[in-house]
């Protein structure tokens, strides 16, 4: 039997042999658990919320890119068409003005200084762009001539422009120096009669340039303008100068616009060059191309920008979306662990409940056994009596000793036998038995019955009881469960204490139509924390192996069950107080369990 309690009340210390086997704690195990848990649970988040995030980031980049790129390429398109039908408007509205002049005028007109100076003011009246204006006859020798220089005795027999404006009727030359030494370039246009003249004039190099160059391209950018055999016919903004050949091979005439993008490198030096966008368009008349660069980085800055914003909106999501996944997975991982511990909690009281079923049963067995040799007791107990009464006894002495003797045994059988009853009503549920019962007397027997054991402690019993007191129906076993209970917790309160004091007090409620007990000690007290939970199942405040947690549980649930009710105050290390309230009758499916008359009893 002793054997059988034994491994009932062993606790943990297999487990624990077995963690040391293992070299780690179960609490060691466990946090090495959730930490791999946390892992995965951000690994799967991450995986689940950034691989979409940088695909749809990642297609929205190239797609905003392309887009970008090509209307970049379309602007820049669209804005050198436009010059270079600003730069050929300019020629052809000069060329026209020639034209008209040649056809509206004759020789004669013409070769007057003051008509041609006339037409000269004229021609640059809104915008002077017209260096000189002359009149060229047939044999290349100036008929007239309005300007700055002096070319009056100049021939132009010889002069490309002079043949090809001859054999063409209209011609616009490519820059060179001439009579006067600087770059200038002319239009030149004859009459259309039998007898052949020229009217010649120069474009102001000048005004031409800031025309070709007024493109404000950032920067980095620069207009220039190239013929066909690669010469610049104006100076470009950083590399070259006006009528020097082009680092570059020209590519032949051809219609539209091209854009392209060159790729950086090293010059002859070694220096670096950077990524170019360049444009490509020839003029109709003369075949000039016209060529606009700018760098790369700075063309398609805002295309940069946006795609920088883009990257930055990326990192900030997927920064936020790793903190997002952290706060939950930790929030997670919390409600788990709570959820552990609860569950532990569960498993621990359901080992608990399974230790007392077996307690339950080994009472059952243990109460039968007793009750067996008690029966056997009390029949030999009869047997000697009759004997007694059958023989006459003369010692009259030993008569009434051994009567004392058997009346004694008798005392003591039935008390062996209330105790057997409560080791069954423990081991199973039974009806309660509601009696009337005297709340005073019921607590002195209590206190008489524990005095022995508080004085051990140093601890005095004071019981103020009303005199008044109305009996209650109630269950006096299961009373005395509660009270024994309950005074046992009030002694081992003052375990660290040398001395203290338990005061009951008994009170007749009226307003309640019922009784109160209060049982105050002066112990240690209960932490504020701590008094929520003393009447939930296995919450203990006792050392180790002290206590199970069940006391106060039990004595909530039977209070509870004959319809009271209890309240607790708590001083931490001045004491304790429980308020017991009880009703004068119980509660109504207890009633059919009073024998006899017992339940109309006032």
């Amino acid at each position: 039997m002793m054997t059988l309690f034994k491994r009932i009340f062993k606790t943990g210390e297999p487990a624990k042999k077995n963690d040391n086997r293992s070299g780690m704690s179960i609490e060691t195990q466990r946090k090495k658990q959730y930490s791999r848990l946390f892992r995965k649970f951000i690994l799967l988040t991450m995986v689940c919320s950034l691989v979409p995030l940088v695909l749809v980031g990642w297609g929205i980049y190239l797609n905003y890119t392309r887009f970008a790129n090509a209307r970049m390429i379309n602007s820049f398109q669209t804005q050198v068409a436009h010059h270079r039908n600003i730069i050929e408007l300019f020629l052809k509205e000069r060329r026209s003005k020639l034209q008209l002049i040649a056809n509206t005028h004759s020789l004669d007109q013409l070769v007057k200084v003051s008509n041609l100076n006339y037409i000269f003011e004229m021609i640059n009246q809104e915008y002077r762009s017209i260096t000189d204006l002359g009149i060229v006859d047939e044999q290349g020798n100036h008929l007239a001539y309005i300007g700055p220089y002096d070319l009056m005795d100049k021939n132009y027999s010889q002069a490309l422009w002079f043949k090809e404006v001859m054999t063409k009727g209209i011609y616009i030359s490519d820059m060179f120096m001439g009579f006067r030494k600087e770059p200038h370039f002319i239009i030149a246009v004859t009459n259309p009669g039998v007898k052949k003249w020229i009217l010649r004039a120069t474009i102001d190099t000048e005004v031409f340039r800031s025309l070709v160059e007024n493109v404000k391209i950032g920067e980095t950018g620069e207009v220039y303008l190239v013929n066909q055999q690669g010469i610049f016919q104006t100076s470009p903004r950083f590399n070259g100068k006006i009528m020097t050949k082009a680092p570059f091979l020209v590519e032949p005439v051809h219609e539209g616009i091209k854009v392209r993008i060159l790729k950086g490198g090293k010059d002859d030096r070694g220096q670096d060059l950077p990524r170019l966008v360049v444009s490509q368009a020839w003029l109709k008349e003369p075949q000039w191309m016209l060529v606009v660069k700018q760098n790369f980085s700075e063309a398609f800055n805002d295309v940069n920008h946006a795609n920088y914003a883009t990257l930055i909106f990326l990192h900030l999501s997927a920064l936020t979306i790793l903190i997002v996944s952290i706060l939950i997975t930790r929030y997670m991982i919390t409600i788990i662990r709570k959820s552990d511990m609860e569950t532990n909690e569960l498993n621990n009281q359901l080992m608990q409940a399974s230790k007392l079923a077996s307690i339950g049963e080994l009472s059952a067995g243990v109460a039968h056994e007793i009750n067996n040799p008690l029966a056997i007791i009390l029949t030999e107990r009869q047997i000697l009596l009759d004997m007694m009464v059958q023989k006459s006894c003369h010692d009259e002495e030993l008569q009434k000793q051994v009567l004392d003797s058997m009346s004694q045994i008798d005392i003591q059988v039935h008390r062996c036998k209330h105790i057997t009853q409560n080791l069954l009503r423990f081991a199973r549920r039974t009806k309660p038995i509601i009696e009337t019962v005297n709340l005073n007397s019921f607590i002195k027997e209590v206190i008489d019955l524990m005095e022995r054991e508080a004085k051990t402690s140093g601890i005095k019993f004071f019981a103020d009881l009303d005199e008044n007191l109305p009996p209650v129906l109630s269950d006096p076993s299961q009373l005395q469960q509660v009270f024994l209970n309950m005074i046992t917790n009030s002694i081992d309160a003052h375990e660290e204490k040398s001395y203290g004091s338990i005061r009951i007090t008994t009170r007749s409620d009226e307003s309640n139509e019922g009784v109160q007990v209060e049982i105050a000690d002066t112990g240690s007290g209960i932490a504020p924390e701590n008094l929520p939970k003393i009447f939930d199942p296995f919450f203990t405040i006792k050392p180790v192996g002290k206590g199970t947690g069940l006391g106060l549980s039990i004595c909530y649930s039977i209070i509870e069950r004959l319809g009271g009710n209890i309240t607790v105050k708590s001083e931490l290390g001045k004491g304790t107080k429980f308020i017991l309230s009880f009703p004068c009758r119980p509660p109504s499916d207890l009633l059919e369990n009073i024998p006899g008359d017992e339940g109309n009893k006032g």
